[in-house]
């Protein structure tokens, strides 16, 4: 059975996986299956840059396939921001209330018309003998000035989706997936993987 590394401890990422490449006859792995402690630094400015060098990276070590995914917000009134930073916009420690918090006090007097922003994710796949392919996703939206819903995770709270009129923190989990920036990112390798995974 072909084994496929996805390069991250997110369990809820992990499930995504297993249920695209399950049909496929491939084991899903996650770096909480490995013994070795691998973490790499993502120095990247781009999401691109970021899932390609932790692709990569993983892929060399160990000398299998991998998966890497790299995502964040981008808000159009704060020139892109928090982009790349979107995990430690409030600082190293990665708390998503810090993060929304500084997020709310940043656009406090930014009007409504003008709080468009978007999820954006970047997959990177990498391995022996393969050159590394990156397929991409976003979902547009608006930033509320309150939070709404408690499911989800990250800017899910304060991230409205025009068409279902609700946060993605008020969606069950695959009527995010479905219309979500991860969702359309995998819809882009799913029509990859046959090719990938004869070679």
């Amino acid at each position: 059975m072909k084994q496929v590394l996805i390069a991250t401890n997110n369990a809820g990422k992990a499930k995504d996986f297993e249920a695209l490449l399950g049909p496929f006859g491939v084991k899903v792995l996650t770096l909480n299956d490995l013994e070795e402690d691998i973490d790499v630094e993502e120095t990247g400015t781009t999401f691109e840059e970021n899932a390609i060098l932790k692709a990569e990276t993983v892929s060399r070590l160990l000398q299998i396939p991998v998966i890497a995914d790299d995502s964040g917000l981008e808000v159009d009134a704060l020139d892109g921001a928090p982009g790349v930073y979107s995990a430690r916009y409030a600082g190293p420690a990665k708390k998503d209330d810090d993060n929304i918090d500084k997020l709310l006090s940043e656009l406090e007097n930014v009007p409504e018309a003008n709080r468009t922003a978007r999820f954006r994710c970047v997959l990177a796949v990498a391995g022996p003998g393969i050159e590394t392919r990156t397929f991409s996703g976003s979902c547009e939206g608006l930033i509320l000035d309150e939070r709404r819903g408690s499911n989800g995770f990250g800017y899910d709270p304060v991230f409205y989706y025009l068409e279902k009129e609700r946060t993605m923190a008020q969606m069950a989990p695959e009527e995010k997936g479905a219309i979500s920036h991860r969702g359309a990112a995998l819809a882009q390798l799913k029509t990859f993987l046959p090719e990938w995974l004869q070679g």
